[in-house]
């Protein structure tokens, strides 16, 4: 009990029976090890879907290959962009602890109504008949109600998870020391590792399963996995220090710019003139904060205005038009780092939408081709098994190798900054669209000579788009989740984290919009538009990967742009 007294309350976080957590007790590696164990079990149960769904879409449920494409990127995104919903609500009205056990529930549900209805025959479209497969009928009515419903639940599961799991993990370091800074960078690196590793028993195991066993058999498996996270994750509870929800972050973020408007607005009134300049805070400004040990003494800090974005020094006057509208320097600062990494945030969007293609596209090539390695017949769908086994590889060495000697040759924390690790991804992605698009010419002659089904060139081709696409996710992924949640105000941390989620989500988005877009305006000349057919070998995919290769080149240098005026918060980062 003496020995509890002595141990430091860590201000700000409480354990997780809402008692204040304790140094020494709560926090550290061991609690980051559950989380890392679960996001194995939960990146399996959505990964063993999601990229085999496009074949389920096609094959049982008998949609087209465009409109099951577009379906897999629909999913795959909102799943994504509801990330900022679970963020949000971590920083706002929850802990992550709890966000992410409420979500693991709604996840669940969702693979439950699917393993149901992939089971029972009477809840999927009849079987094609298969000397008139053109008279397949798509499914539609109560059927096409239920699957949407247990997608979109899983969709909404994994949207909290997502945003709340990574943070979870990354607030179990003291980052007011090198050490826990060092540790918390391993913990990111090691999270997309996890990753990986979920992947991998997804694209292998469970996606023989659902070819080879049935598709109610692999949504089983993916349930029994999400389900057994949660006491996984309820066994570290002891060891957890969580984070006190500390209001809504998108309040502070509107407050500010509201403000702003305002003071504008008054500055340009003849009549206000004056008294709005007497308003302007001078440099440094003085704010007084109340010492939250005893709530009785406070004391002066002074802050200076940083000269990024100086229009929205004008939200902190001393006299605001109305006292809902006052802005401490501090909201002032936090406001500006959110938005000065937005455009970051926005240059890994090319990068995704050519991710989404490893879901859609290459998987339906690979289906044509010949799968099998000696006497195994590979499912197309296992494919991603390239790029997991080189993230499983690359990121240890990364950590353990890369890093350690890049902190020597740099003399930096850090070794290879966040924007620099993003950049690389940024330029691999270039490197895979442009070989995709070599590849899908060389299947397109082998088909052009051969009716054979399957085509007789081997689906291995097309691993080499995976594994720069795999290894651009790597670098891409692990370094914006460590950007955003380093250089993100305290308050806003989990949110900020999520736009790593929110970016994937647009890219797959994007993928449906510039599918539709390129129809649209190659098939206005009155030819066949690239991306449609009933088959494969009708579309001209090979300049659709052409026209994503151009895209992502002119976002590279869209993002050197902005990487290169970017200053890091934190001065043992600011090395480019």
């Amino acid at each position: 009990m003496e020995e509890e007294h002595q141990r430091k309350i860590w201000e700000g976080y409480v354990d997780w029976k809402n008692k204040p957590a304790l140094t020494g007790r709560h926090g550290g590696m061991l609690a980051a090890s559950f989380v890392l164990v679960v996001e194995i079990m939960e990146n399996l149960a959505y990964l063993a879907n999601a990229s085999n769904l496009v074949l389920y879409l096609s094959e049982h449920m008998h949609l087209t290959p465009s409109k099951s494409a577009n379906n897999v990127t629909n999913f795959m995104g909102t799943a994504f962009l509801l990330a900022l919903l679970g963020g949000f609500l971590s920083d706002a009205f929850f802990t992550t602890y709890q966000i992410y056990l409420i979500s693991a529930v709604v996840e669940f549900l969702g693979l439950v109504t699917l393993t149901v209805q992939a089971h029972l025959p009477n809840l999927k479209p009849p079987e094609c008949n298969p000397s008139n497969p053109t008279r397949c009928q798509e499914v539609h009515g109560s059927k096409a109600a239920m699957l949407f419903l247990g997608l979109y639940l899983v969709a909404l599961g994994v949207g909290g998870v997502k945003g709340s799991l990574p943070s979870h993990g990354a607030e179990q370091f003291d980052e007011s020391n090198p050490q826990g800074r060092k540790q918390r960078s391993t913990f990111f690196n090691y999270f997309v590792f996890c990753l990986a590793c979920g992947g991998l028993i997804a694209v292998t195991f469970v996606v023989w399963v659902e070819d080879n066993k049935g598709w109610e058999w692999g949504f089983g498996i993916a349930t029994l996995s999400i389900f057994l996270s949660i006491p996984v994750f309820l066994a570290g509870s002891p060891l957890y220090r969580n984070k006190i929800p500390s209001g809504s972050p998108l309040t502070t973020i509107f407050k500010v710019l509201v403000a702003v408007l305002v003071n504008i607005f008054v500055s340009k009134s003849p009549r206000n003139a004056i008294a709005s300049m007497a308003t302007t805070p001078p440099s440094p400004i003085t704010t007084s904060e109340e010492n939250n040990a005893d709530n009785k003494t406070k004391k002066s800090t002074e802050q200076k205005p940083s000269e990024s974005l100086m229009f929205l020094n004008r939200a902190a006057v001393t006299n605001p038009v109305h006292s809902s509208l006052s802005c401490s320097m501090e909201q002032v600062e936090d406001v500006k780092i959110v938005l000065k990494i937005l455009p970051i945030f926005a240059c890994t969007i090319m990068l995704n939408c050519c991710l989404a293609q490893l879901s859609t596209f290459s998987v339906q090539q690979a289906a044509t081709m010949d799968t099998k390695l000696g006497s195994l017949k590979v499912p197309p769908a296992s494919l991603p098994i390239f790029p997991v086994l080189f993230i499983m590889i690359l990121a240890p060495v990364y950590d353990h190798f890369i890093i350690p000697f890049a902190r020597k040759l740099t003399k930096s924390e850090m070794g290879i900054t966040h924007l620099q690790r993003i950049g690389i991804g940024l330029v691999l992605s270039i490197i895979a669209m442009g070989v995709a698009a070599l590849v899908e010419i060389k299947r397109k002659r082998v088909a052009s000579d051969s009716a054979a089904s399957p085509l007789p060139i081997t689906f291995l081709w097309i691993a080499f788009q995976y594994l720069f696409l795999g290894s651009a996710d790597l670098f891409t992924l692990a370094g914006l989740l460590e950007f955003f949640f380093t250089e993100a105000p305290s308050s806003m941390r989990s949110l900020a984290t999520s736009l790593s989620w929110a970016s994937l989500a647009m890219g797959y988005y994007m993928s449906t919009v510039i599918v539709s877009i390129v129809n649209k305006v190659t098939g206005s000349t009155g030819k066949s538009p690239w991306l449609s057919g009933r088959t494969l070998n009708h579309y001209h995919l090979e300049r659709f990967y052409w026209l994503l290769c151009v895209l992502s080149a002119l976002n590279f240098f869209h993002y050197l742009f902005w990487a290169k005026r970017y200053k890091y918060r934190s001065t043992t980062a600011n090395i480019n």
